[in-house]
């Protein structure tokens, strides 16, 4: 895989409060840039709900109301959070649930394409029992000593930090970027390759 090939490509990941739809409490973007992280130019945001946070959610991630008080509202970072978006690829663990949360929140971004990890795992590592991020980090084993933030699973610096190892991983199965949009790019989402035309009779 040739790495200078890829176009601008951020991998992201959110935490909600866990209502349905969520409101969101924590973004983070990590841009790839030559085959690596950029841990210099990401971004990571909290940010308070409009409604709080559910004891289920914030068991799981740990932002508990009383953490996010004093932190700014959304419409306060959503500028600075589509700034560094803009129109890059995105690239999540389960990408179209971050998708269409972002796109509620971001009624005016759109990405050039969305890349979802789970998608290419399943292409690239048939036969496994699972394909959650854990999972995919206990088989991939990637290096995260490095990873920004807490350093704890389920806060969106980690687990952007590994996805994208994964993303790195993963894409040396691959010889170019347009295969490995193929296997990751699910259907219906930017990006995605145009279906085969059927061959005609005439």
């Amino acid at each position: 895989m040739n790495f200078s090939s890829w176009p601008p490509l951020l991998v992201v990941d959110i935490e909600g409060n866990g209502c349905n739809p969520p409101d969101l409490v924590e973004v983070a973007a990590l841009p790839v840039r030559a085959g690596r992280p950029d841990t210099s130019t990401a971004g990571a945001w909290l940010t308070k709900p409009r409604r709080p946070v559910t004891p289920f959610a914030a068991g799981i991630h740990g932002l508990t109301n009383e953490r996010l008080a004093d932190e700014p509202g959304w419409k306060e970072i959503a500028d600075q959070v589509h700034a560094l978006l803009g129109t890059s690829w995105i690239c999540a663990h389960h990408a179209h649930v971050d998708y269409k949360v972002l796109c509620a929140h971001l009624p005016r971004w759109r990405p050039a394409g969305v890349l979802d990890t789970l998608r290419l795992a399943k292409a690239t590592y048939p036969g496994l029992k699972k394909y959650s991020l854990d999972a995919l980090i206990d088989h991939v084993q990637p290096d995260l000593s490095a990873a920004p933030g807490p350093g704890q699973r389920h806060r969106a610096t980690f687990d952007a930090y590994a996805a994208a190892q994964l993303l790195i991983a993963m894409a040396t199965h691959y010889r170019t970027w347009d295969q490995l949009v193929a296997a990751a790019v699910p259907p219906g989402l930017p990006g995605a390759p145009d279906p085969e035309e059927e061959p005609t009779l005439w």
